[in-house]
């Protein structure tokens, strides 16, 4: 319980950090928008490339990921369902974020943190970064690149369509990082130093900027986002890691050191790059941070309990 809450506690330090600066015009809106685009253009897909080219290979492709992977679509078709019964038909971008806030989880900052001194192997984290940013992000950023082009009027050939995963900068470092472990590349120290300080930069930049999201931008939870954002926030902080605890017990019948796994690891809020990857399409920003701030808070109980349970 010490370990997850120390978790949270840094993330929210540093976002309280984002917040002040606002508050006293240090950091303004375009000093928002300038960590953004570092965060997302250059130290996440160094990050990225850090964590999968030296991540476990034996969790990557253990039964847990096939667990992950189906809790995740579990809880991407009830937000689909759910969104098109009560909200009627968005645009296709709108509906990706929805997506994201729903079912993408924090396996970094916070993940890791919490495998490290809750499950007690940060190596845990493998298979659901595998899944995120190998499949559902890449999947993700091609679809609203897809619609970014086509509300410009261009019109995209199928071998641009099919190359568009691979344009976007947090899906090429995950891949490189994927191919560098699999071949068993030696990446030399004179190169691994300098990667890791940039990759060192993301997860501050992000919280920077979302914490001074939320001291510019209306108060979370305010607007016509707020029936969805109460949809995706049941989703991911209760919904999710039901549906892993029941895959993982009565489906695959794990072991319970992989029970707790699955199921914290599913109970952790949203990502924070997903409120980039709003930001950086412009689609739904405020719907995605006000996702993580309410997910981030709502887990704390949810994580602490099934972490208590389960041990």
């Amino acid at each position: 319980m010490q370990a997850a809450l120390s978790g949270y506690f840094t993330i929210w330090s540093v976002i309280g950090v984002g917040w002040v600066a606002a508050q006293f015009r240090v950091i303004d809106e375009a000093g928002r928008r300038v960590l953004s685009k570092v965060a997302f253009s250059v130290a996440s897909p160094v990050l990225l490339f850090t964590l999968v080219a030296r991540a476990d290979l034996r969790h990557l492709f253990s039964t847990t990921l096939v667990v992950s992977a189906l809790a995740i679509v579990g809880a991407i078709a009830a937000y689909l369902i759910i969104a098109r019964v009560f909200f009627g038909p968005l645009r296709a971008p709108a509906r990706v974020i929805g997506t994201l806030c729903s079912a993408y989880t924090n396996a970094g900052n916070l993940g890791l943190p919490v495998a490290a001194y809750v499950l007690g192997d940060m190596t845990w984290m493998a298979p659901i970064l595998l899944i995120q940013i190998g499949l559902l992000q890449p999947a993700a950023l091609a679809l609203l690149d897809a619609s970014a082009a086509s509300d410009t009027g261009n019109k995209l050939s199928w071998q641009r369509y099919l190359s568009l995963p691979f344009r976007n900068p947090l899906t090429v470092g995950t891949l490189a990082g994927l191919l560098v472990n699999a071949a068993g590349i030696p990446v030399p120290e004179l190169l691994w130093t300098p990667a890791s300080m940039l990759g060192a930069v993301a997860v501050p930049a992000m919280l920077l900027a979302f914490g001074v999201s939320l001291r510019l931008d209306p108060l979370p939870g305010r607007g016509p986002h707020a029936p969805e954002l109460l949809v995706v926030s049941l989703i991911k902080v209760l919904l999710h890691p039901a549906l892993a605890y029941v895959l993982a017990t009565l489906v695959f019948d794990l072991p319970l050191p992989q029970v707790l796994a699955v199921t914290v690891i599913a109970a952790l809020p949203t990502a924070q790059n997903i409120y980039l990857i709003a930001g950086r399409y412009q689609v739904s920003p405020l719907l995605a941070r006000d996702a993580i701030f309410v997910s981030t808070l709502a887990s704390i109980p949810v994580v602490i309990a099934a972490s208590t349970w389960l041990r």
